[in-house]
């Protein structure tokens, strides 16, 4: 399929599909005339991308992590290594750290909201 309908098939931009190509996220086949040409598969790949950078990774470990993970369901492939699991697991704990921040910093921020609504 070419770019614009995966782009229409994943609610992503064609920038953001060129960009996954130029990180080694996503891969492309090229038309005799030039033309990216993706397989059906890529819109599953795509999701998952999507799905990761949503959990807070960077391209350099999303492209550490695909090969290990299918796409169709985001289960371990049959060349997931443990140290997959150690790399997620540590990912799981900097988003818990962050999450434990943010309602510290909500917490903070209501505390200040009743105290100026009690002036």
């Amino acid at each position: 399929m070419r770019i614009g309908e995966l782009a229409r098939r994943t609610n992503v931009s064609e920038r953001s599909l060129r960009y996954y190509e130029a990180q080694e996220l996503l891969a492309a086949d090229r038309t005799p005339g030039g033309h990216r040409d993706y397989p059906e598969a890529a819109v599953d790949r795509v999701i998952r991308i999507q799905e990761l950078y949503a959990a807070g990774l960077h391209s350099e470990k999303i492209r550490q992590l695909l090969p290990c993970m299918r796409d169709q369901d985001g289960g371990p492939s049959t060349i997931a290594t443990p140290r997959l699991v150690a790399d997620l697991t540590e990912e799981r704990e900097r988003i818990d750290r962050l999450i434990a921040d943010l309602v510290r910093s909500r917490d903070t921020l209501d505390d200040v909201i009743d105290a100026a609504r009690d002036h």
